[in-house]
């Protein structure tokens, strides 16, 4: 609690606090523009913090990643185009929030959502840094085999009226994910003999392309049509369409508190990501709700669980790389080098050796956290300004901004080809009800999945019984067990 208090001294000047707003409020603006990341906006910054004190470059690193994780929602939301994959959920709901005037609610409660699971994710890692890290030691590739198998029964639950169009759609993910080469042999497999297809297909024009091209493709067919809703999205005609009431509150509340909790499991165990995180807690939100057809139409606790999510990672996934030097995600990796930098080793002895500086840390992210609140809700009111340029303006931008963003992630122009067939490909699955969720939870886990199933094979020596020494998989795969059944059942009634 001394150190505490003593890193909360050390960040209480106009220097810190200026590099933890400017860090902020860059990630905000680079997860505002979709397909930059925040992973490539904190590894170009990391030459900015040479010169800078210890505390005020990993203060300014990790404002980027959170205000990037905030700023994704918005292009969401408005444009139906995630900054990032990991806010694919919270376009689900948001832009048919916006489609029906109700932008400013939709980029509020996103925005709340994301402080208040940013925040409480900050204080799980302040508080149960070291005991989470005890039993994340616990989870090797057999447990991860299960949590992932587990995750992908929310495919059930994310699929609509349609139990085997929800099938097909996740499957296809999986298949999707298995572009590249074979992880063991390195044979290559679907690749169509192009070179550039043997890393695999990157995320982000696999993303933009089902959710962003499909729709503008969509749009260009409804012009009309949309140029009345364009017009609904622009006026104020409720005041309530533009805040968000306290009976809406109380709906929310539950789905950010289940988003956090789930976000930060997730950040915890190295290797899953921020996109598990905001997948599974719209799932489960979706699942616990009593009205779950309402989801994909304009829920707003849709919104409020995915960005609770998709924010509480970032802090939750520091647990592993500060209490045992393991990065939880990609952000976490790359803040191995900022560390190095300025001579520290993530690890236990860093609690030992420098206790300052990782209270300085913990109190910088608190700090980070409501800055991200002021920063991000005057941000939302100059952004949320698109609502009022034509349909015929709006159309070509976001077409550009989805080339940027599939060709700087992508590899270069066959990350543009990639986003034009996926975009044509959503297009097909949009007019036939397929799911988008229930495709990208596939393609998200794929890698991992078939990854820890051959590792786990190799550790139980194809014997059933060697699942004997795990006794967490075991647990988890009978809670997958039960949740396939009880949704049989259910679907079977209907």
């Amino acid at each position: 609690m001394e150190s505490l208090i003593a890193g909360f001294e050390s960040i209480f000047s106009i220097q810190i606090i200026l590099w933890i707003a400017t860090g902020v409020t860059i990630g905000y603006i680079v997860g505002v523009l979709p397909g930059l990341g925040k992973g490539m906006a904190v590894a170009v910054a990391i030459p900015i913090t040479f010169y800078i004190t210890p505390i005020a470059a990993i203060s300014f690193l990790i404002g980027i990643a959170k205000g990037s994780g905030a700023g994704s929602a918005v292009s969401a939301i408005l444009l139906n185009t995630p900054g990032e994959p990991s806010s694919a959920p919270t376009a689900l709901d948001g832009y048919p929030l916006a489609r029906q005037g109700k932008a400013q609610k939709a980029l509020k409660m996103g925005l709340f959502a994301s402080v208040i699971g940013d925040f409480s994710a900050t204080l799980i890692l302040i508080v149960l840094a070291a005991p989470l890290a005890k039993y994340a030691l616990l989870i090797g590739p057999v447990e991860l085999f299960a949590i992932l198998l587990f995750s992908l029964t929310f495919i059930a639950g994310l699929s609509g009226q349609s139990l085997i169009k929800g099938m097909i759609a996740g499957m296809f993910g999986i298949l999707a994910s298995c572009v590249g080469l074979e992880i063991e042999t390195a044979v290559p497999r679907l690749t169509f003999d192009l070179l550039e297809l043997q890393d695999g297909l990157s995320l982000i024009p696999v993303a933009i392309g089902m959710l962003a091209i499909s729709e503008v493709i969509d749009q260009m067919g409804n012009r009309d049509t949309l140029e009345a809703e364009k017009k609904v999205m622009g006026q104020n005609s409720s005041p309530d369409d533009n805040r968000i009431t306290w009976s809406e509150w109380k709906v929310c509340l539950p789905a950010i508190l289940r988003g956090t909790l789930i976000g930060s499991a997730v950040g915890i165990l190295p290797g899953l990501g921020a996109s598990v995180g905001s997948f599974l807690s719209y799932g489960a939100t979706q699942k616990a709700s009593k009205t779950p057809e309402r989801f994909g139409k304009g829920a707003l606790e849709g919104v409020a669980a995915a960005e609770s999510a998709d924010n509480a990672v970032v802090p939750a996934s520091l647990v592993p790389l500060f209490a045992i030097g393991i990065p939880g995600s990609v952000i976490a990796a790359i803040l191995i080098a900022a560390f190095m930098i300025q001579g520290v080793t993530p690890g236990p002895l860093m609690f030992v050796q420098q206790p300052k500086l990782v209270a300085g840390i913990y109190a910088a992210m608190l700090c980070a956290s409501l800055l991200l609140l002021v920063i991000g809700y005057f941000g939302q009111r100059l952004f949320a300004q698109v609502v009022s340029v034509p349909l015929r303006l709006i159309l070509p931008a976001v077409c550009f901004l989805c080339v940027l963003g599939a060709f700087l992630q992508g590899g270069g122009i066959i990350g543009v080809n990639i986003m034009l067939v996926f975009g044509i490909i959503g297009f097909i699955a949009k007019k036939f009800d397929f799911s988008f969720v229930t495709f990208l939870i596939g393609f998200v886990i794929g890698p991992s999945f078939e990854l820890t199933l051959r590792q786990s094979v190799a550790l139980t020596g194809h014997s059933f019984l060697k699942l004997a020494d795990h006794p967490i998989a075991i647990l988890i795969f009978i809670l997958t067990f039960i949740t396939i059944w009880r949704f049989a059942v259910s679907k079977l009634k209907k």
